[in-house]
């Protein structure tokens, strides 16, 4: 191998193409290690500052995005328990897995009354990402309690706005 020494910089070619091409080479194309230090740096520095707002602007935009969530209860008597979980339940179900909801709690015979008159046979709570997704729901579900539900059972359905958890 050969040593090629030149403008402060020492150099070892491993072939003669490199030997070449260090020889050939004006004394202000070899970077200094100097050099090649600040370059590092301030790409590192540049990378920081990137991040961070990125980081900011992400942040910023998931919390403009976060909305209340709403939630659906459901107060229903069922008459006939056959004919709503065959001909009813799968359609309301298919609806709230549409817009987003999910089951948070009740089903039949899972609701207890303290004060007032006692809850129908069946109450449902389900949650959405927003209002917009309930009122969104409840617009396709009535054409369902109204042509299909109604014969199985009898339904008082209000949507209620959560609050932002902070």
């Amino acid at each position: 191998m050969n040593l090629f020494e030149g403008a402060g910089v020492a150099f070892r070619a491993n072939n003669a193409a490199d030997f070449d091409r260090a020889a050939c080479a004006p004394a202000s194309a070899h970077a200094t290690r100097e050099e090649i230090a600040m370059k590092s740096n301030y790409k590192i520095a540049a990378a920081v500052i990137a991040s961070f707002v990125l980081g900011v602007g992400a942040a910023s935009i998931l919390h403009a995005q976060s909305k209340a969530p709403g939630y659906v209860v459901a107060e229903i008597d069922v008459k006939d328990q056959d004919g709503y979980m065959k001909d009813f339940l799968p359609k309301a179900q298919a609806n709230i897995k549409e817009f987003g909801g999910k089951y948070i709690g009740g089903g039949l015979n899972k609701a207890v009354g303290f004060v007032g008159a006692p809850p129908p046979n069946r109450v449902v709570l389900l949650q959405f990402p927003d209002m917009d997704r309930v009122k969104a729901f409840e617009d396709k579900e009535q054409r369902n309690v109204t042509e299909v539900g109604s014969k199985y059972a009898s339904f008082r359905v209000f949507g209620v706005e959560g609050v932002e958890q902070k």
